[in-house]
């Protein structure tokens, strides 16, 4: 039976809805999660080895790349293409790498899934306009988090660490899964099992991982296999 529970109150994913008597505390063991320092590749999680910047566009280019040094983090290149990014990805290995969505050719979403299988690493993408149906897919293709136009300052640093975030929280997904289509698969059921679990639970994104964690130590499952499980209950209710 999978259910993660609050004191008191209406409380249940699954297999239904149930109902507890006001004022009365369901208890739940949870596992101590893992680190960042334990999820993150080597470095910083605020201060990746280096970042790839992909913009056609010159004059968003330059400043996303002004907004990188200011901000204290290391510029590994500055590339125009979809195309140029697959190509010079293994070369530059990039720890972050930063992308426009639009671009002439390949398309950013494109690009993320190729650069992703040829060289590991968080993708943002960058998009004119707030696109949040467009991160069910990214997500399956190494989009980490999404920025949009204009970019500022304010907004770059927290998008960062969010990616970086959530690629720790990949990583330790993906550990056991030699398959990169698969972990990937396997992340966008987890984002949106976080997604169920953030809204029902109201807590954040990090508790609702944690959550899923500890369910799947509990239970000696598979991450994949709790998301699906939250995902199907939450279709009964």
């Amino acid at each position: 039976m999978l259910s993660f529970h609050y004191p008191g109150g209406d409380v249940g994913l699954w297999p239904f809805y149930r109902k507890f008597p006001p004022g009365q505390l369901i208890r739940v063991s949870i596992f101590p999660p893992m680190t960042r320092t334990e999820q993150m590749r080597p470095g910083s999680e605020s201060r990746p080895a280096g970042v790839l910047v992909v913009e056609d566009d010159e004059a968003t280019r330059r400043c996303l790349c002004d907004q990188l040094t200011t901000l204290g983090f290391k510029v590994a290149g500055a590339l125009t293409s979809g195309e140029e990014a697959v190509e010079q990805v293994e070369r530059i290995r990039p720890s972050l790498v930063i992308m426009d969505i639009k671009m002439p050719g390949m398309d950013g979403i494109e690009a993320a899934r190729l650069v992703s299988q040829r060289h590991p690493c968080p993708v943002i993408i960058v998009t004119g306009h707030s696109q949040e149906e467009l991160m069910d897919d990214a997500a399956g293709a190494g989009v980490f988090a999404y920025l949009t136009k204009p970019v500022t300052r304010a907004a770059l640093q927290p998008a960062i660490k969010l990616a970086l975030a959530r690629y720790g929280e990949f990583r330790a997904l993906s550990e056991g899964i030699d398959n990169l289509k698969e972990a990937l698969e396997t992340r966008k059921l987890v984002e949106r099992a976080k997604g169920i679990l953030m809204k029902r639970c109201n807590v954040g994104e990090d508790e609702a991982f944690r959550m899923l964690q500890a369910h799947s130590q509990r239970e000696n499952r598979k991450l994949k296999d709790i998301a699906e499980m939250v995902i199907s209950a939450s279709k009964l209710m």
